[in-house]
């Protein structure tokens, strides 16, 4: 459907999910799946899962004996636990038969989708996040996380966005190198540009690639998963900060196979934004 109305958002609410359009792009919030399931900028999409919390990091020698084992499970079996729908800041009924009163599309200035996540830690703590979509098509995202006594330190948290092919490059506004908390005094401030995503060629293999206070990124990519297209033209994906600043990192993975007649050898493209590490 060619969209007209560059000001306003088109909202589509379905059974499963709701869909969020506008000129030049396409975004699918999926109720069963828990999170944003589609972003798709001009013709192409930028997620392969739903971005989900992530509380879980490769280790390094320093986090051996810090109990940090249980996080990894968090991070992998993470649930949502309730969605909620507002629209120009009235609570929407969003599933059927009730949302039944919306007859085929609606206008909209503003959609914020809040998805409330449970750990399966024990005991248990909760994350609330929230995509709010203007009709520019900027979509920002608060992360909450609500802990509980008893659990032991987080090793990262933020967001984990999975690609469904490989980033060429990125550029990004922060610290030079590759920088962590305990590591950074000597970083400097600037803009730069990395074609290299490989993994950092450490002996032991741990955490690598960090970029620690970062204002703006920018992923850059020229494939598709669409096999059929022939045309590969440059994509850019821009995150950049609402307030203060967060850590990022980018690489590539290998990636599981979900089903039997699928081929395992191709690779996606991982991307995780932190606002702790």
């Amino acid at each position: 459907m060619v969209y007209t109305d560059n000001g306003k958002l088109r909202v589509v609410y379905g059974d499963y999910v709701l869909g969020v359009h506008g000129k030049g792009f396409d975004y699918t919030f999926s109720y069963a799946q828990g999170g944003l399931e589609s972003i798709v900028k001009n013709g192409y999409e930028w997620l392969y899962r739903c971005p989900k919390p992530t509380f879980w990091r490769a280790l390094t020698d320093n986090d051996r004996g810090s109990k940090f084992h249980s996080w990894m499970a968090a991070d992998t079996f993470i649930d949502c636990q309730n969605v909620e729908v507002i629209m120009d800041g009235e609570m929407q009924k969003q599933y059927a038969p009730d949302n039944n009163i919306y007859e085929g599309d609606v206008s909209a200035d503003e959609i914020i989708v809040k998805f409330t996540y449970k750990t399966i830690s024990n005991p248990s703590a909760t994350v609330l996040v929230s995509y709010t979509v203007t009709g520019n098509g900027k979509i920002r995202v608060d992360v909450e996380y609500h802990g509980v006594k008893g659990l032991p330190e987080l090793p990262v948290f933020g967001m984990r966005f999975i690609m469904p092919t490989l980033a060429d490059s990125y550029m990004y506004e922060g610290l030079s190198g590759e920088t962590y908390p305990d590591r950074k005094a000597g970083a400097v401030k600037g803009v730069y540009q990395v074609s290299d995503l490989s993994l950092t060629p450490y002996l032991v293999p741990q955490d690598c690639g960090m970029h620690m206070d970062t204002d703006w990124l920018e992923v850059t990519r020229y494939t598709s998963l669409d096999n059929s297209r022939r045309d590969y033209f440059l994509q850019i994906l821009r995150i950049e900060k609402t307030d203060e600043p967060f850590a990022c990192h980018i690489q590539q993975k290998r990636l599981k196979t979900q089903h039997t007649m699928k081929n395992c050898r191709r690779q996606e493209g991982l991307f995780c934004a932190f606002v702790a590490q």
